[in-house]
């Protein structure tokens, strides 16, 4: 979901989710595909084994069979080759545990859909719009909304006032509170919190949020409800390592929420401590995964988690993020992402996810998926003779030495900072001395991501050569190829699991085919150029439009994008790269990160310790319930103005012209800024909002302020320069130098 300044954790609905053809069963019903029955309240205590007679659960038995998944899903992180045999241990205890718990769970009366009237009775009465559409039933992709008249592109059709909304600050005001005062982990993970919020909840039978959570789906297509024999087909993919870690999270979870629950002083009024079983934690944990949202407090001061009934029940499709928080209303809007004529579904844009993230967190893939893409981990190794100047270029252009970057499905294969990086590593000595201290070294750095100014043909020739290299190296990883994985999804009876399973795995190597091909074409491209004494383009420091957002990401200068952190062992030298084997250390598929997606074992650990984590219930995007900010490295004057010229844009609500989103960016690259994901999904909105647009699910008045606010500390950035030029920091002189010359040349402020 995404708007003004907080869109992040898009809805994967389980209301109803577009999928490919024939991917899975449609979210609220088994892979058999019936329903299974959620409702009223009915909790039993007991059990009934196979012959039929009573079995009573020992507290003894459970408790020890508890222990032994927290001892097993808190190890260290198996070794290379390890983690299947790991998954399938966790796998056996869970499956153990689930068995004699076996009629434990709550579950309520009747069907899904038998109460949607009560949904939308509920949502109208507390000030929700629900005119212009209904609740229907669209077969593959389950539940969504339908209009019942035509509905305009940018209209306003939807809103979902904040008393709806289940959130963390209205956990912490719920029976759950006292365990939150006390609980450390609760308080570092919203989303554990906003899962237990749903679990608290749905065992009371007089709560507020009944009539929503009882429309919920009883179960998902995540790969936590998975058999084992369909996550095998998920072996080799990029998204195996984060399907292991999403299951060892939710299971060690679990466990020791088990027993917080059964022995936590604090807990003794919760309505689970007679029953909390894995399958509840599972369906909350999978609630909360596939709907969670960013939205601002009410001070507006920061963000927190949030759940939204009835706008979770749109579908998505390719588009762009319509959907934003106005904060002077207090309310949840949505406009129309595009011309909806009665009967049609309406449909809205999750985010620029991968298939592998719709797949792990929110359990269909999208057969369209603009926004395909797969893994790649780069990084210079600090044994290169030239590390330390290769180092010094990529600071300057704000990219860090290793990072895991992407190859997307549609053109432009590669983004705008793998190519800069690219570029970087298979420089020459030379080439590296007139990026750092040539005469126009930093009109070289913001040329670095445009692909019409070459550093040299024979540079050119080499990032191709290695790129082509590496991309083919990964594509021997697979067990299998693109024409058997076709040929076994149409001559096989297969589950919807399992065709997802497939259609992921043969998605990721399609990528890596086209990359291949491209790779090679521009191989070919370049090594003609050169061998033809071909000119190198000039780039004239006068042409600002060079800094502009053209038709490919790859012509901007560095697009800010996310770049994970990877392990050393990763970093290469391009002479060993191009010629290397796949190896342990070397080309592997970046298996411990993932933009929006599951950290290793390892950094899950370390997150609970700090306080930080956030990635086990969630199993979704990267850090984003951090709150919105910049993290400025270092402590220098320099990094301290340029803050009180980037502080408005991190405010709610802000919105910007071209010229502020392109000074902005210079600010950002030439000081070295690091960027959380909340600011990059910022960014990507700025542009909805040009001069001149008045859509109302955003709130001018508010804009306006922080615009006022922009103009004023950008027409005293003249003093600021002077108090940075006395820092005595020769990057930051030259940085401010010339972003004043740019902001000067497009008119962003006055000359001085």
């Amino acid at each position: 979901m995404g708007g003004a300044g907080w869109s992040h954790r898009l809805p994967t609905a389980g209301s109803g989710v577009r999928r490919g053809l024939g991917c899975a069963a449609p979210l609220g019903q088994a892979a058999s595909g019936r329903w299974r029955e959620m409702g009223k309240k009915s909790r039993v205590k007991t059990q009934k084994s196979g012959t039929g007679a009573t079995a009573t659960v020992s507290p003894k038995e459970m408790l020890n069979l508890i222990n032994e998944l927290l001892q097993k899903c808190s190890s260290p992180p198996p070794g290379p080759g390890k983690e299947w045999e790991e998954y399938v241990q966790i796998r056996s205890l869970v499956e153990k545990i689930r068995k004699k718990q076996k009629g434990l769970s709550v579950v309520f009366d009747g069907k899904r859909d038998d109460y949607f009237p009560e949904l939308l009775k509920w949502a109208t009465e507390n000030g929700a719009s629900t005119e212009g559409f209904e609740i229907a039933n669209f077969q593959e992709e389950g539940f969504g909304l339908k209009a019942t008249r035509e509905i305009k592109a940018e209209e306003l059709f939807l809103w979902v006032p904040r008393k709806l909304l289940m959130t963390v600050e209205s956990a912490k005001n719920s029976v759950l509170g006292s365990l939150y005062s006390q609980d450390r982990i609760l308080q570092a993970m919203g989303n554990i919190t906003l899962a237990f919020h749903l679990l608290c909840e749905r065992a009371n039978p007089n709560s507020f949020w009944l009539p929503y959570i009882q429309t919920l789906p009883s179960e998902y297509d995540t790969p936590l409800y998975f058999e084992e024999d369909e996550v095998q087909y998920l072996q080799s993919t990029q998204a195996i390592h984060d399907v292991f870690s999403q299951y060892k999270n939710t299971a060690r979870q679990y466990a020791y929420f088990y027993k917080i629950i059964q022995t936590h002083p604090n807990a003794s009024k919760l309505p689970l401590k007679d029953s909390f079983t894995y399958d509840d934690y599972r369906w909350a944990v999978s609630s909360v995964m596939t709907r969670q949202n960013q939205i601002p407090t009410e001070d507006g001061s920061r963000v927190t988690l949030a759940l939204i009934p009835l706008w979770d029940m749109c579908n998505h499709t390719n588009g762009l993020i319509t959907t934003g928080y106005n904060l002077e209303d207090d309310r949840c809007e949505c406009v129309a992402l595009q011309d909806f004529k009665a009967g049609d579904q309406i449909y809205i844009f999750y985010g620029t996810r991968s298939n592998a993230e719709f797949v792990i967190h929110s359990g269909f893939f999208f057969d369209n998926n603009s926004h395909d893409r797969v893994k790649i981990k780069l990084g210079v190794s600090k044994s290169d003779r030239l590390y330390a100047m290769k180092a010094e270029v990529l600071a300057r252009a704000g990219i860090p030495t290793s990072s895991v970057f992407a190859l997307h499905s549609t053109e432009p294969a590669i983004s705008a900072q793998l190519l800069a990086f690219l570029r970087v590593f298979c420089m020459s000595e030379e080439e590296l001395k007139e990026h750092l201290i040539g005469e126009h070294a930093i009109g070289k750095i913001f040329t670095l991501g445009n692909s019409d100014f070459p550093v040299s043909w024979d540079n050119e020739v080499k990032l191709w050569t290695f790129l082509e290299a590496r991309a083919s190296l990964l594509l021997k990883t697979y067990k299998t190829t693109v024409e058997v994985d076709k040929s076994f999804l149409e001559t096989h009876e297969l589950t919807p699991h399992a065709i997802m399973a497939i259609k992921l795995r043969l998605g990721e190597k399609e990528i890596l085919e086209k990359a291949v091909k491209s790779a090679a074409a521009s191989r070919e491209y370049y090594t003609k150029q050169m061998a033809d004494g071909a000119p190198l383009p000039k780039y004239d420091k006068g042409h600002i439009a060079l800094l502009e957002n053209t038709v490919a990401d790859s012509r901007l200068p560095i697009v800010l994008r996310n770049l994970e952190d990877v392990e050393e062992q990763g970093d290469l030298k391009i002479d060993e790269a191009i010629d290397a084997e796949v190896t342990e250390n070397g080309f592997v598929n970046g298996e411990n990160s993932l933009f929006n997606g599951t950290k290793s074992e390892s950094e899950n650990l370390s997150k609970e310790k700090s306080n930080r984590g956030t990635e086990d219930a969630k199993e979704s995007s990267s850090e984003s319930t951090d709150e919105i900010a910049i993290l400025l490295s270092g402590k220098n004057c320099g990094k301290r103005c340029l803050w009180k010229i980037l502080q408005p844009f991190v405010e709610p609500n802000v919105f910007s012209s071209w010229g502020r989103i392109k000074l902005f960016y210079l600010l950002c690259v030439c000081c070295s800024v690091t960027l959380t994901t909340e600011i990059k999904s910022l960014l990507c909105l700025l542009p909805r909002k040009a001069e001149g647009r008045t859509d109302s699910v955003f709130s001018m008045k508010v804009g306006e302020q922080y615009s006022r606010k922009l103009n004023e500390r950008i027409r005293n950035l003249g003093d600021w320069r002077k108090t940075c030029l006395k820092s005595g920091v020769p990057v930051q002189k030259k940085a401010v130098v010339f972003i004043y010359k740019v902001g000067r040349a497009t008119g962003d402020f006055e000359s001085r």
